[in-house]
């Protein structure tokens, strides 16, 4: 850690007198934490707790701050040193419930209880990481460090068992939080987000991204702003948005029953012009898509059953306007089996424009013959309708035949019968009754 330059407030000169903390700077070098006791003991005000190293085993050391007004010439007073530590002490916090209480994690992976009023550390957890934080909870039954990728709690009252390891983020956790009413628990980490944290079930609720590396975070006593620290030197502040009031709509009075009889007998008269209501069109959906040029939909919407059953003729005009903007084959190709059995192109009222569809079909599906038992029932179907008219193409064909036959047996026996009777000097008559 870098040290830590004297701050001079120019606006406050009533700080001078905590200026002088500044010596705790000269004489101890790099500082990692400074905390505050949440309860003064019997002859100080408040205590000061720092943690930090600079040369190996670099003790803990707790010193009492003197009011200003104080008859002794030392300002600080050391009262305890410890020396438990194999590395750095990277960070501490004190018990809400007992202000002789405090705990330290260090990078040697080890998490420490302290009670200033013995001379030893009172536990020792095993965290498995170097750690970067640590918190206690206001019962101070439960204790949260982090370090590594992993937040860990521990049951302190059960001798530091633990309870859940929380593996949610990416890279190293470096800082904790905990809100006021104690259900949420706060992560930052240098993977560049905030886990919010349920203490009950422990998992995560809700999560902040952020531009850079988290170094520190905190909440507001309302919870109402979160503060984050980052690398980049940014101190990033959010506040959570006002829950906004649904105040209820008051209920609109219903009209009377006079509104909805009113004009019902009314007669309009011989002099009065009666305006009719223009009537709003409203468009199908095969004619929005069509109008938004998704030929594949609009053929899929003239294609449900209803439709078909009902208006063959939509789904063929579809079709031919399909055809005639050049798309069809397109919108006919790339379907699945179910929407290739709705394909039907048997219809004889409206031939011209099927004849059309069953070739692009044919065309499209024949290489996919003989590997579905759907497509080829339906190419079966065509043929076999396709056989039938050809059949009755043949047998019309022979009718057309026999017609012919006849009526040129007929013009020849007329002609026959003319040329006989004018002979006889009878034309007029016959032609007369032939005509007749």
């Amino acid at each position: 850690m870098a040290a830590y330059k004297p701050v001079v407030v120019q606006a406050c000169p009533k700080l001078e007198l905590i200026m002088c903390l500044c010596v705790f700077n000269d004489l101890y070098h790099n500082l990692n934490k400074i905390d505050f006791s949440p309860g003064p003991p019997r002859i100080t005000r408040c205590t000061i707790h720092i943690y930090g190293r600079l040369l190996p085993r670099r003790p803990i050391k707790t010193f009492s701050l003197r009011t200003a007004s104080s008859a002794s010439s030392t300002y600080a007073t050391e009262i305890i040193s410890y020396s438990e530590h194999t590395d750095y002490v990277r960070c501490g916090c004190a018990s809400k419930v007992n202000a002789d209480v405090f705990i330290t994690g260090s990078y040697d992976h080890t998490v420490k209880l302290f009670d200033a009023r013995t001379k030893s550390s009172v536990m020792t957890i095993e965290h498995g990481h170097p750690v970067e934080s640590v918190l206690l909870f206001p019962s101070g039954g439960l204790l949260v460090s982090a370090g590594g990728r992993y937040v860990k709690v521990w049951d302190v009252l059960k001798g530091g068992q633990l309870l859940v390891s929380l593996k949610n983020h990416h890279k190293t956790v470096t800082c904790l939080c905990l809100n006021s009413s104690g259900q949420r628990l706060l992560s930052g980490s240098l993977d560049r987000h905030v886990k919010i944290y349920s203490t009950t079930s422990y998992k995560v609720v809700h999560s902040f991204n952020y531009a850079t590396s988290i170094l520190s975070l905190a909440l507001s006593p309302e919870d109402e702003t979160i503060v984050v620290g980052m690398t980049n030197g940014v101190l990033n502040v959010k506040h959570r948005k006002p829950e906004e009031k649904n105040e209820k709509s008051q209920k609109k009075r219903q009209p009377a029953y006079r509104t909805y009889v009113k004009g019902r007998t009314y007669m309009p008269k011989q002099e009065d012009f009666c305006v009719s209501k223009p009537v709003k069109r409203v468009l199908r959906k095969y004619d929005k898509l069509l109008r938004s040029f998704h030929s594949s939909k609009a053929l899929d919407a003239v294609l449900e059953p209803p439709i078909m059953l009902h208006t063959p003729e939509v789904t063929v005009a579809v079709m031919q306007e399909l055809h005639r903007r050049g798309t069809l084959r397109s919108a006919l190709a790339g379907r699945d089996e179910k929407q290739v059995n709705l394909l039907r192109v048997i219809e004889p009222r409206f031939t011209p424009v099927l004849v059309t569809v069953a070739d692009m079909i044919t065309d499209i599906y024949q290489p996919v013959v003989g590997q579905s038992a759907i497509v080829d029932k339906q190419f079966l179907k065509l043929q076999e309708a396709i056989g039938k008219e050809i059949d009755y193409q043949e047998e019309l064909l022979e009718v057309l035949g026999m017609m012919d036959t006849l009526f040129a047996t007929f013009t020849k026996k007329r002609d026959t019968c003319l040329e006989e009777n004018k002979s006889n000097g009878l034309t007029e008559i016959i032609e007369t009754d032939l005509n007749y």
